[in-house]
């Protein structure tokens, strides 16, 4: 059992899971009936999105977005703990639609699951 870092829009792989989407706004022109089926995500859970203002901030000083959008998700630990913990039982992925994950947050977000005792694929 892990948590898959993905693409959302990409195909899902066998087994991901419940694909969540660690997005600030859903698919555009994609009607909320059509988030699953168009492979995007089964929940949306902007709650682990970069706010608006840092975003802007990604752009311009990449190392500045990493140390900041970790200071947003400390406020997050609770929910974290849980995807940590689910991640012993269950199969499920993560993911934004960004198409490099290095240049991502969910290349952080990856790094903070793991610091949080999640199991992650490969």
């Amino acid at each position: 059992m892990a948590i898959s870092i993905v693409r959302l829009g990409s195909p899902r792989a066998r087994d991901e899971g419940l694909r969540i989407g660690t997005v600030r706004r859903p698919p555009r022109g994609v009607r909320k009936a059509d988030h699953a089926k168009r492979d995007y995500y089964d929940v949306w859970l902007p709650e682990l999105a970069p706010s608006t203002k840092l975003i802007k901030t990604a752009l311009a000083d990449w190392q500045r977005f990493a140390k900041l959008y970790r200071q947003e998700m400390r406020k997050r630990e609770r929910l974290l703990e849980v995807l940590a913990r689910l991640s012993r039982d269950s199969n499920f992925a993560v993911g934004c639609y960004c198409e490099d994950e290095g240049r991502c947050h969910r290349s952080i977000l990856r790094q903070i699951l793991i610091e949080h005792g999640a199991r992650i694929a490969v």
